[in-house]
């Protein structure tokens, strides 16, 4: 197959491409990737000379770009995404502008080329708050709580409305929260592993007792090639690591596993509307696709923290600049930073 991968330079694209590409010698990939701040080609190292890759920078909004990248490819999956909860509040235009306008345009473009696969990859935060005791289904409502989510899950309906509507071959997965090598620092896991190696405080939001069910990215890659080749057209899928872990006791475990202390830990204001437990059911990827997850938290953890304490060089090449800048403004100065954008909003008055 010929693949047109977006996002491919982000953490879970370019696992899934490298991936794909040692499993599938005769598969001939095209990653289409703007290079945003997480967009970085270092993750790609390894295959950047490989026959069957090809890198193309080009943005999912601009529809002749994507036209001539696209053409000739069998199928699409779809990884580009403003991703981050936090950025997409602070500043929610670009996530929507992305994950929104970007997967229309892409729909429009693989409709018209007739591609035979759209794998559109989402996220388990389109159903927002799950109760205690509960799961969330591949049938369960959509509730998202952030500008991000929404987002995701707007570009989900999209997905659905062009297989009901067009007959068009959309499939989704929405897996739980990612972690591995190459993951951008700003999220939860690599933020605490990295500020743990230098001995900084590690940010706890408000309480830490938010659940999160984590999925090594490599189990992630497997569940979504699975969708692509096995996959029914129209229907969605979750992937979940049916590990659910309170974001406090995950900072203590691996601060435990690195020897260091628990005074690194640092709570600060919480994230405005921050979704206390995410937790899936994924019964249908085993009984359709015979997916399920095989990396264990304990051993996925630890091989993460050593790939960080190992990879000093690709460290020191994401974490200047624009996330420096990043992370001085909702870090180190957060309660004036949240505050400020509390105070820009409209007023409502009772």
């Amino acid at each position: 197959m010929n693949l047109f991968v977006t996002g491919g330079a982000g953490f879970i694209g370019s696992n899934f491409i490298r991936h794909i590409l040692s499993l599938r010698q005769g598969h001939r990939v095209v990653n289409y990737d703007k290079l945003t701040y997480a967009g970085n080609l270092a993750n790609l190292e390894t295959v950047a000379d490989d026959p069957n890759y090809r890198f193309v920078k080009g943005d999912i909004c601009d529809g002749p770009a994507v036209t001539a990248a696209m053409e000739g490819c069998d199928a699409v999956i779809h990884f580009a995404a403003e991703s981050h909860v936090d950025r997409s509040i602070y500043e929610p235009s670009a996530a929507i502008e992305t994950n929104v306008t970007g997967t229309f345009v892409l729909l429009q473009i693989a409709r018209t080329l007739q591609v035979q696969r759209f794998v559109h990859i989402s996220t388990d935060e389109v159903y927002g708050d799950i109760l205690p005791g509960a799961f969330a289904d591949e049938g369960s409502h959509l509730r998202p709580s952030s500008p991000y989510s929404a987002s995701k899950a707007a570009s989900d309906l999209l997905v659905l409305s062009y297989v009901r509507t067009y007959g068009f071959p959309g499939l989704i997965t929405r897996s739980s929260n990612n972690y591995g090598p190459f993951q951008f620092p700003e999220k939860f896991l690599p933020l605490m592993i990295t500020n743990a190696l230098d001995s900084k405080p590690l940010p706890i939001y408000g309480d830490g007792a938010q659940q999160r069910d984590w999925l090594h990215v490599e189990d992630n890659c497997r569940g979504i090639l699975a969708v692509l080749e096995r996959g029914r057209i129209g229907e969605v899928y979750n992937i979940g690591g049916l590990d659910i872990v309170e974001n406090l006791t995950m900072a203590r475990r691996l601060l435990r596993v690195m020897s260091k202390p628990e005074t690194l830990l640092s709570y600060v204001q919480d994230r405005p509307g921050h979704d206390r437990r995410y937790a899936l059911k994924c019964e249908k990827m085993e009984r359709e696709l015979g997916w399920k997850p095989m990396i264990s938290l304990e051993d996925g953890l630890r091989q993460t923290i050593e790939w960080y304490g190992a990879n000093a060089t690709w460290m020191a090449g994401v974490r200047g600049g624009e996330y420096r800048s990043y992370y001085e403004k909702y870090y180190e100065n957060r309660d004036s930073t949240l505050h400020a954008i509390a105070q820009s909003g409209p007023k409502t008055s009772h």
